[in-house]
This record gives C-alpha cells, structure tokens and sequence, in this order.
C-alpha cells in the first residue's frame, strides 16, 4: 500500500511524514537517532496492507526537518502529531532506540498532563474544570479519551464530584490513624482485591500488591474498566460480589 505524505505544524518548525491510512488505533512509529522516518517504510507498508493506520514522521534535524533553531522538546512535537493525527482517540507507539525514549516521555507527559491540568484548575479555583478533569481521570481513565463513559453515569460521576469539590475535598478527613500497610499480614479473612485494568498505573500497582500481601486475597483485574468500574458496569461488578459471598 502506497503512503502519502502528511505535514505537521508545530511552534517554529513543520515535522514531515508518511501515512497509510487504515482502521483503528493509529500507530506512530518513531525512528532512531541513526535514521528518519524512512527506516520505518518496509513497516509501515506491511502494517498497511494489514488494514492499520500508520504515520512516521521526521524530529527535528532528522530527514527533512531542519535542526531547531531554538530550545524545543521532542516530547511535544510527538504529542502535537498525536493531536493532529488521532485527535482525543489513544494511539500505539512504537519507538527504536531514541524514539523508544521519547515514547517514553509521550506516555508520562499524558499522564502528569491531565493531573497537571487538575491541579492548576484547583489552584485557579475553577471548579467545574477541576470536576471535569478529575471524572475524566477515575471515570474513563488517564490514558482514555474524555468522554469513554457517557450518558447517566457520567452524569452522576460529575454531580458526586461537585459537592465533594464544593466541600473542599474532605477525603482525608476522619483517618483512623491506624498504620495498616504494615499490617496487612494480620489479616487472615479472604478478599478479593479487583483494580480496573484502564486506572491509573500506579494504583494497578499498588492493588496487586495488596492482594499478594493479604495471606487469603484473591486478584481480579477489570479490562476495560477504571477507577469507578461500578458506574459503568454494575452488573460486573455485582456479580463479582456475589461470586464473593456466595
């Protein structure tokens, strides 16, 4: 399959590439430090004639993109590319060498962004953005787009929020003072620790490891669910707590 070329605009210079256009998630393929975007083509051509949506494109003082001529990151051009090419729509990354490392970087600044942003719109006292951020992040997921989880569920995420927001979010009020981390081994009832496969890295992590720390737990990983997979799946979830009990 034949690509075509693409152009990307981004703050002092245009990034060039190829695509193939296709079906589902597009993949971005980002060369090495030794090569530009035509390394990718033999790839690109066979991914192609699979059915996918594939772009490569040149960094800067790669190919045919001239070297910066003023401070700039790497890391931000890929996500202006992400922008262009799959706007509000997860894509895959594939990276050689350095373009492995700035792939890197891509998936940690989607990350830290949307907590950034949650941040600076509780600082700025905008609380319906922070209401809108915070549901996008536990509702649909960091690495989902906005919008994953619609209708009444959603509806109800943002109204729960909006109090909890208005209240000043009052979550680390009433702790019992009780250091159960390092107690977990006293513990000797069975559970099941479930975690959504879409929340947030870190508390994927950390769910595991409870349940390998509690002497009788069980783990359940939900794919396809995030932080609040009740919202969007009861029926999930309330057979899991019947399988549980019974």
């Amino acid at each position: 399959m034949t690509h075509e070329p693409v152009q990307i605009a981004v703050p002092g210079a245009t990034l060039v590439g190829d695509r193939w256009e296709g079906d589902g998630a597009t993949i971005v393929l980002l060369h090495a430090g030794v090569c530009d975007r035509r390394s990718w083509r033999e790839v690109g051509a066979r991914l192609a004639d699979a059915g996918r949506d594939v772009v490569a494109y040149d960094r800067r003082g790669f190919g045919d993109v001239a070297p910066a001529s003023s401070p700039f990151r790497h890391v931000d051009d890929l996500l202006a590319v992400l922008d262009a090419v799959s706007p509000g729509v997860p894509a895959w990354l594939v990276g050689s060498s350095m373009g492995g490392q700035v792939a890197l970087d891509a998936a940690l600044a989607a990350t830290n962004g949307l907590a950034q942003a949650i941040d600076a719109a509780w600082t700025a006292g905008a609380q319906e953005e922070c209401n809108r951020l915070e549901v996008w992040l536990w509702l649909d997921g960091p690495a989902e787009p906005e919008g994953r989880v619609s209708g009444a569920s959603r509806e109800l995420a943002l109204e729960m929020n909006r109090i909890v927001i208005a209240n000043g979010e009052p979550e680390a009020d009433g702790a019992s003072g009780l250091d159960a981390a390092s107690r977990l081994e006293e513990i000797a009832l069975p559970a099941i620790v479930a975690c959504g496969e879409l929340d947030v890295v870190l508390k994927v992590r950390r769910s595991a490891e409870l349940a390998d720390a509690l002497a009788t737990a069980t783990y359940r990983g939900l794919p396809g669910r995030a932080h609040l997979p009740y919202l969007e799946a009861p029926d999930e979830i309330a057979a899991l707590i019947s399988d549980a009990v019974a």
